[in-house]
């Protein structure tokens, strides 16, 4: 029976079997490609070419045993090198003075404010008006 793999950072900080180490330009590399920087704008944002970009991208996918840009970018995360903030966990500007702001307070557990009380009463009589046109239209 083999022992559990150690996943994220080893207790010293240092390389191990399961972290290894990055130089700082392999590091910035490595948090563009998860970016998802093509290698000409890796290039240009670190002053180097394109061909340097994709040396450095090998010694990275080398290093953390990767067989491409995905999958050292998931390695790297499960090692805890890089930390990737998922784009759907990411919160939305909040909308103020309307129905969405209003709902959008009551889904949060808060305390609406004036402004999204005022457009939740604002669209309650817009809708209670459009309703009343219809019956009278209707008949």
């Amino acid at each position: 029976m083999t022992a559990p793999v150690q996943v994220g950072p080893s207790t010293n900080g240092g390389p191990t079997p399961d972290r290894p180490q990055l130089t700082d330009k392999q590091l910035r590399v490595l948090r563009l490609i998860a970016a998802g920087k093509s290698r000409n704008a890796i290039a240009t944002s670190l002053g180097t070419t394109p061909g340097n970009v994709a040396n450095l991208s090998r010694r990275v996918f080398a290093k953390l045993g990767a067989v491409n840009a995905p999958h050292a970018v998931f390695l790297a995360c499960q090692t805890s090198l890089l930390e990737v903030e998922h784009p759907r966990r990411t919160i939305k500007p909040r909308r103020h003075g309307d129905h969405a702001g209003f709902v959008a307070h009551k889904r949060r557990g808060e305390e609406p404010c004036v402004e999204c009380r005022a457009g939740e009463k604002a669209y309650k009589a817009e809708r209670w008006a459009a309703r009343k046109a219809t019956h009278l239209n209707v008949a």
